[in-house]
């Protein structure tokens, strides 16, 4: 008889979930037969199968048969070998399932991870984006986390904006290949932000404790310092950065440096004082004259200093 396993494509039908005890290997969709069954039809994928991650549940001789090799991800394989092959006939053929119950599926094994502890209100999750949108978990081009394509060209696929950004003059290089998304993004996504808290930053990870992702690479912009700079410390970089990309030098939402600082600085504020507001510019501060339209040519240490109020050098 000629098997026909198409255990890779999985999905779990509507209603399925339980799993046999352990031992009886007995489910409504049949039997466990084992993943040897499956090399017969599906020699591309299983010839390749030791290089991926999820070789491991078969490596290990240990875990259950609802948890080892293809059928820990397919489902019990008995009625597809019978029927030689066929999507209706496997559990769990994710091609025909839906994004909830890919992500269902996956989380089976994956949900003890932390990097995964808010993927379910996470922005993917509540726009329909499932794991094997992103994920090619048989045929994965990449070396590492089994993405469908390059890293950037998969995040770009959607956030078109985000690919012209990071085409201005002054960004971060990703597409030099310096860095990734996911070194300020977590795509599973990450927990409330403890800055500006009123517009939260969408799945961006933290660095130590509660700290912005810039700093995991701008550590002199940590602190503590002695005096710090209100607008860094709680409204965040992107106050006055860009952070993928900007027609502007380092990144500035204006191209004029003091534009920025007047945003804040205008004596909008009740009192318009150090201790009870936003400072206002000084009357020896004439904004027409060039030497004093670039704030930071004085005010040096403007992300926090240890020696003086006004961030002087």
């Amino acid at each position: 008889m000629r098997l026909s396993i198409l255990l890779f494509l999985a999905g779990l039908p509507v209603g399925y979930g339980q799993t046999a005890p352990q031992g009886q290997g007995v489910t409504p969709a049949g039997e466990f037969v084992g993943s040897n069954a499956c090399k017969t039809c599906h020699a591309d994928i299983w010839l390749n199968f030791y290089k991926n991650p999820h070789y491991k549940s078969l490596a290990s001789g240990s875990e259950p048969p609802e948890r080892t090799g293809c059928e820990g991800c397919h489902g019990p394989a008995q009625k597809h070998v019978a029927a030689r092959g066929g999507k209706d006939t496997i559990p769990r053929a994710f091609s025909l399932m839906e994004p909830r119950q890919a992500l269902n599926t996956c989380l089976e094994c994956h949900a003890r991870d932390f990097s995964r502890a808010n993927i379910r209100r996470s922005e993917h999750t509540m726009n329909d984006v499932a794991c094997n949108s992103c994920h090619s978990i048989h045929h994965s081009p990449t070396p590492k986390y089994l993405l469908a394509k390059k890293q950037s060209d998969l995040c770009y696929s959607c956030h078109a904006g985000q690919r012209a950004q990071f085409s201005m003059p002054s960004k971060h290089r990703v597409n030099e290949g310096f860095m990734q998304c996911t070194d300020c993004h977590n795509p599973h996504g990450a927990f409330e932000a403890t800055w500006k808290m009123a517009q939260r930053p969408r799945m961006v990870e933290q660095a130590l404790n509660t700290e912005q992702p810039c700093l995991k690479c701008h550590v002199d912009k940590r602190g503590p310092f002695v005096f710090e700079h209100p607008g860094v410390r709680i409204e965040g970089c992107a106050t006055c950065h860009h952070p993928h990309g900007s027609m502007n030098a380092k990144l500035l939402t204006r191209p004029v440096v003091f534009t920025i600082c007047l945003e804040c600085h205008n004596g909008a504020s009740t009192f318009g004082t150090r201790n009870s507001g936003v400072d206002l510019q000084s009357s020896r501060h004439n904004l027409l004259d060039p030497k004093f339209q670039k704030c930071t040519t004085c005010h040096v240490a403007i992300h926090g200093s240890n020696a003086d109020q006004y961030f002087l050098r």
